[in-house]
């Protein structure tokens, strides 16, 4: 057993196939190995054996090269109504850089082959011819070399529980080493995001200070692109000692980051937008809508210009603290007089904002006395109310 080698099931360029048997057995000269009930495969280079299925899905099998076998010939039978038969394979001595195999060295110079299931083909007809062609001089499968034996060494083949747990080993090393390059990138990705904030902050003041170059217009959005790539220095629950101050300072640097946007929105954002704004801007530090929510609640006791409100609906929205819904209401009645009809989704485009905000404006109109709505299929659309514009 120490000819046999571990090999790929795959054929070589020129290698033919000669045929194939399953439930075989393997003896290392009488005696029984654990290599048995398993799929044999001939070609003109070699005995392959592997596991059921195993061959035919690639996996790594056990190989005996044809140029090893000096002599084949068939045990001969006792009585017996069984069909198995048993062939003997007389091996030359192994060769010196042999690749490794399942068995390191063996004291016999023959192996048996059992065929438990019988035999479909001639398997001894199909080896001596195989013997006589020496197909193996042919192609890649040649005996081992002195030239090839430095390759072959370096070549590794493990087998057993010892060598799937290697191969485990090796897979947990190679993962620990990705997370470790990954980690080194992020931690690069944030030192290259605080300096690009810091670069902004520095153009956006060189700006304000050079009034005269540009417009007023061009400076505002200038300078709310540059602040729009994130907070230098965002709070962190880890640098306070308790929550109260926590959530304090977070509502601050909140109101101050958002009330310039929520301007220029019309006053009032809601909360969805608020997250998604306040997480970009803040990169790898990212708030939890928990956290969000509980900063914003101190905005109105700490006033800092911005306050929470949730509507008759449920939609909880961020609003200026000054906020005057009659001018809400007086512009969007306007928008209905000008369209003579609108839906959310209609007055969220005109106005460039959240379809959920248009529906709240639209819903505050209606109860207000401005607005009409008409249901139907298509969904609800609001009209001027004219029975307060129009006289009979």
């Amino acid at each position: 057993m120490d000819r046999f080698e571990y090999s790929d099931p795959r054929l070589a360029h020129g290698e033919e196939f000669l045929m194939r048997e399953n439930g075989v057995k393997l003896y290392d000269g009488d005696s029984k190995t654990t290599f048995e009930d398993g799929e044999l495969v001939v070609s003109n280079a070699r005995i392959l054996w592997g596991r059921p299925g195993d061959i035919p899905r690639g996996q790594m099998c056990v190989c005996l090269p044809l140029f090893y076998v000096v002599l084949v010939e068939e045990e001969q039978r006792t009585f017996s109504f069984s069909s198995s038969r048993k062939f003997v394979l007389h091996l030359s001595e192994s060769r010196q850089g042999k690749p490794q195999g399942p068995v390191t060295w063996s004291q016999h110079n023959f192996i048996k082959i059992s065929f438990k299931e019988g035999l479909h083909n001639d398997f001894l007809g199909l080896i001596q011819n195989a013997l006589m062609t020496r197909a193996w001089e042919r192609l890649s499968v040649a005996p081992p070399s002195a030239s090839s034996s430095s390759q072959n060494a370096d070549r590794k083949w493990r087998s057993g529980i010892v060598g799937i747990e290697r191969k485990i080993e090796e897979k947990h090393k190679a993962t620990d080493e990705s997370i470790s390059l990954a980690f080194q990138d992020l931690s690069r990705l944030m030192n290259m995001a605080k300096d690009m904030v810091a670069i902004s902050r520095s153009i956006s003041t060189k700006i304000r200070d050079k009034q005269g170059d540009i417009t007023e217009d061009e400076t505002v959005r200038f300078k709310s692109y540059l602040l729009s790539l994130g907070i230098d220095d965002p709070v962190t629950r880890g640098a306070f000692s308790n929550q109260t101050e926590y959530f304090k300072s977070l509502a601050k640097q909140l109101a101050q980051m958002l009330e310039e946007p929520i301007k220029e929105v019309g006053g009032m954002m809601s909360m969805a937008d608020v997250y998604c704004r306040v997480n970009r801007a803040r990169g790898l530090e990212l708030l939890s809508p928990e956290d969000l929510m509980s900063a914003c609640r101190l905005m109105s006791t700490l006033q800092l210009g911005l306050c929470l409100r949730t509507f008759d609906s449920g939609a909880t929205v961020l609003q200026l603290s000054d906020h005057n819904d009659r001018i809400i209401i007086e512009n969007t009645a306007v928008a209905l007089e000008e369209s003579g009809s609108l839906s959310a989704t209609e007055l969220a485009k005109i106005l460039g904002i959240s379809v959920l905000l248009a529906k709240e404006r639209l819903l505050t109109t209606e109860k207000q006395g401005r607005a009409c709505r008409d249901e139907s299929l298509e969904g609800i659309r609001f009209y001027s109310n004219l029975f307060l514009t129009k006289e009979e």
